[in-house]
């Protein structure tokens, strides 16, 4: 029988019990939220220092902690492997995410990386906007390790105008993943999450932000003479935006091209105001950050990448989106000081890729520069037509690669080194090549460290093409005649930013050498849950202060 005495001893032993529990629960955060810039350059932290309020950019660099020799560790940069190797910690030659797009040598079509006919949109009837999930990664993210770390307790959630830029970060298995659909200025998902957007979307969606935030036009933040970091502001290597036929300040008709097409938001410094307050109103519909159970919201700020191909890292348009955007941290980081509260939450920003310097600046300024070939498929099929007797033998040339059609080369008889082997070698004499390699054969080839290592690292046998070719410094895509745009090694388009502030992080900066895909073993490491199951990189102990 249960004396009251055994009673007490027995609620007291599992009041200790739980007391201990609660003591020796593991140390983490209440919130992580994972901030991407994207064509984020590292240099930007510097170039506009001087003009950055202090809750913003400087909040970071000045408590946080800050790396100043991170590089991507692939080709091609672009924007859906960076977000990927930043959650995953790894490389498309393991994660498969392989760019963009990439050509399925199978199903012989070009493959849009978060692609997925077998979910149907929600909170749209578009299908090229909604039809979008995760299913083309390999890998496992941090964000996903944290679901398994907490029985999937922790709530996560992804937040870009990109599809692919709040799909990839947020993982297989997220509490949801949202973008921007161009056909209302709305905030959509797929069926892949849930069958109808949760109750704080449409309320968000109901105010109509993106209308309110362009109504005014776009003018400079600050007198136009202070722009001195960048160009003048009407130069011809600058593109359009909406109506406007100079790229030049104000933008005064920016309401009346908006309601005319709703994606020119993008090419705006208010698409990021628009992707903060989203994330702000994600945090509150979801209640995160509000227990003990760590959260993880992944929020890419996509503007600035929009803005950068439009008129190119040297213009003003640039320089007011960085100064506003840092005007947005600053805001955003104070609702999370009220929300979470300061010291319960990490933040990491980093960028996908960086951007090369306009061709028509470089050329201003007497720096090596031009354009890669324009059309090169088109060019290359015509001597292959000459030479073998074949049409179409390349099926796609993208990402600075080429795919050649296996079908094609069957039905001809042809073996695919020979025609391999004369692509290379006309390839060779094009004036923006520096090197062509075979990607099947890249151990062998004759081309230095790092580029060597990144070809490598970049390269998956099931998505990516036969050829990798290596642009000279300075060139450029055919297609970026106005604006600029990055895939390439250089440090342009490779340097990135890396800070970390708050929870468990101490004040400080360092120059060694450190990569993209350490920032996911770093998170790991700080959250105390295992690596992403394709990590390759390491924590970084300057970070985490062991």
């Amino acid at each position: 029988m249960l004396t009251p005495k055994k009673w007490l001893l027995g609620v007291l032993v599992v009041s200790g019990m739980l007391g201990a529990q609660k003591t020796n629960a593991v140390p983490r955060p209440k919130l992580v939220v994972g901030l991407v810039v994207d064509q984020m350059r590292w240099d930007y932290l510097y170039r506009y220092y001087s003009k950055y309020g202090e809750g913003g950019f400087k909040r970071m660099l000045n408590t946080g902690f800050s790396l100043n020799n991170v590089h991507i560790d692939y080709v091609p940069t672009v924007t859906a492997i960076g977000h990927t190797s930043i959650f995953t910690g790894s490389v498309p030659s393991i994660h498969g995410i392989a760019g963009n797009d990439w050509y399925d040598k199978e199903l012989g079509k070009s493959v849009y990386c978060t692609s997925d006919e077998t979910v149907q949109p929600v909170g749209t009837t578009s299908n090229a906007m909604g039809q979008h999930s995760p299913r083309n990664l390999w890998s496992t993210t941090v964000t996903d390790q944290l679901g398994l770390a907490t029985n999937f307790t922790s709530k996560v959630v992804g937040v870009s105008l990109k599809d692919r830029a709040s799909i990839l970060p947020a993982g297989h298995n997220p509490t949801g993943a949202f973008w921007f659909d161009d056909t209302t200025g709305k905030f959509i998902t797929s069926t892949y999450y849930t069958k109808e957007l949760p109750k704080w979307v449409n309320d968000f969606n109901n105010k109509n932000v993106p209308a309110q935030l362009v109504a005014n036009g776009w003018n400079t933040l600050l007198p136009i003479n202070q722009y001195t970091e960048s160009s003048e502001d009407n130069v011809e290597w600058e593109g359009l935006l909406g109506s406007k036929k100079t790229p030049t300040f104000p933008y005064t008709d920016l309401a009346k091209d908006y309601e005319a097409k709703k994606g020119l938001i993008r090419t705006t410094p208010f698409g990021n105001t628009l992707t903060l307050q989203m994330a702000d109103a994600a945090i509150d519909g979801n209640q995160m950050g509000a227990d003990d159970i760590t959260d993880f919201l992944t929020v890419n700020l996509a503007s600035t990448d929009y803005v950068g191909h439009n008129f190119g890292p040297n213009s003003i348009e640039v320089e007011d989106t960085y100064l506003r955007l840092d005007r947005d941290l600053a805001d955003f980081f104070s609702n999370l000081d009220k929300k979470v509260g300061k010291g319960n939450y990490l933040v990491f920003l980093s960028a996908d890729h960086g951007a090369a310097h306009s061709v028509g600046f470089m050329q201003a300024h007497k720096m090596p520069t031009g354009f890669f070939v324009e059309d090169m498929k088109k060019e290359m099929n015509v001597k292959l037509k000459q030479k073998f007797g074949a049409d179409n033998l390349i099926a796609a040339a993208m990402n600075y690669q080429v795919y050649f059609d296996r079908k094609v080369l069957a039905d001809s008889k042809l073996k695919l080194d020979d025609v391999r082997d004369y692509v290379m070698e006309e390839l060779k004499k094009e004036p923006s090549v520096l090197y062509v390699l075979s990607t099947e054969e890249i151990a062998e080839a004759s081309i230095p460290e790092p580029i060597k290592s990144r070809v490598i690292n970049g390269y998956n046998w099931k998505r990516s093409g036969d050829i990798q070719i290596i642009s000279k410094d300075g060139y450029l895509s055919a297609y970026s005649k106005k604006g600029t745009t990055h895939s390439v090694w250089n440090s342009y388009d490779s340097h990135i930013p890396l800070l970390f502030m708050g929870w468990g992080i101490k004040q400080g900066e360092s120059n060694q050498s450190y990569h993209m895909t350490d920032i996911a073993p770093t998170v790991s490491s700080l959250l105390k849950i295992q690596f992403p199951s394709g990590a390759v990189g390491k924590p970084i102990t300057e970070v985490i202060g062991r």
